[in-house]
């Protein structure tokens, strides 16, 4: 049987909306796109490491430092949509997504989520990790996600889900995290679809997945490092670094 190849694809604009210019902030000795691309390089899990950006000087920065950049050719609402007009001519059979400002990613959770990949079932797979501080919790930029037995999603929201209305229990909280691995095809059944109503409402592109009647496997995984999401984000990862 083939093996399947497996390519990473870090989407990464320059103008992000909360906070433009991050992903060229400096963390340490190097950008935080270029702690990204090393790190996703570093796992050794993936046949390539692709940045797929609307920058030149993104594209400067990782080309620049011997890295794999692609330039986007037209403008795109998501990630997701980003690098399926990059995956679309690409020969790969399964396509993380790792996002650009996540400098502290790990082996482990990549090499878990595509273990997945193993059940022909599995269409598309994401990373969620358990919340366990109240305020985390209450706190609508943190996405939550619930899940059924088999740990196929049931719903995604900014909201408190599951609402604990039973105080006699203990329930899990899960936070998602936006590293996605999908097959070609899934990936590229997303940018086909308009828009769905729950997606548009809550600002989550998974659910058009949802929406649109395919699962998604979660994995859990511990503590991921810090997104860069904000300046004091950058302070956060600085420390930890």
């Amino acid at each position: 049987m083939k093996k399947e190849k497996v390519i990473a694809l870090i989407p990464a604009r320059y103008s992000a909306t909360r906070y433009p210019g991050k992903l060229m902030e400096k963390l340490g000795d190097k950008t935080v796109i270029r702690h990204t691309y090393d790190n996703t390089n570093a796992t050794g899990l993936f046949d390539e490491v692709i940045v797929v950006t609307d920058s030149e000087i993104i594209f400067k920065e990782i080309t620049g430092n011997n890295g794999r950049a692609v330039m986007s050719v037209k403008e795109h609402e998501s990630g997701t949509d980003r690098i399926a007009e990059a995956a679309e001519n690409m020969d790969a059979d399964i396509i993380i997504n790792v996002q650009g400002d996540t400098p502290f990613i790990k082996k482990e959770p990549l090499q878990k989520l595509l273990l997945q990949f193993g059940d022909e079932t599995v269409q598309v797979g994401s990373l969620m990790q358990e919340l366990k501080d109240q305020l985390l919790i209450d706190d609508p930029n943190y996405v939550k996600v619930a899940v059924d037995k088999n740990n196929n999603a049931l719903f995604f929201s900014r909201s408190v889900i599951p609402y604990p209305r039973n105080k006699n229990i203990s329930i899990p909280f899960y936070e998602h995290i936006g590293v996605y691995a999908f097959r070609k095809e899934a990936l590229l059944n997303f940018t086909q679809w308009p828009v769905t109503p729950l997606e548009d409402a809550e600002k989550i592109e998974c659910l058009r997945y949802l929406e649109n009647g395919m699962s998604l496997r979660m994995v859990i995984t511990d503590y991921m490092g810090v997104e860069i999401d904000t300046p004091e984000d950058l302070q956060k990862a600085a420390r930890l670094l």
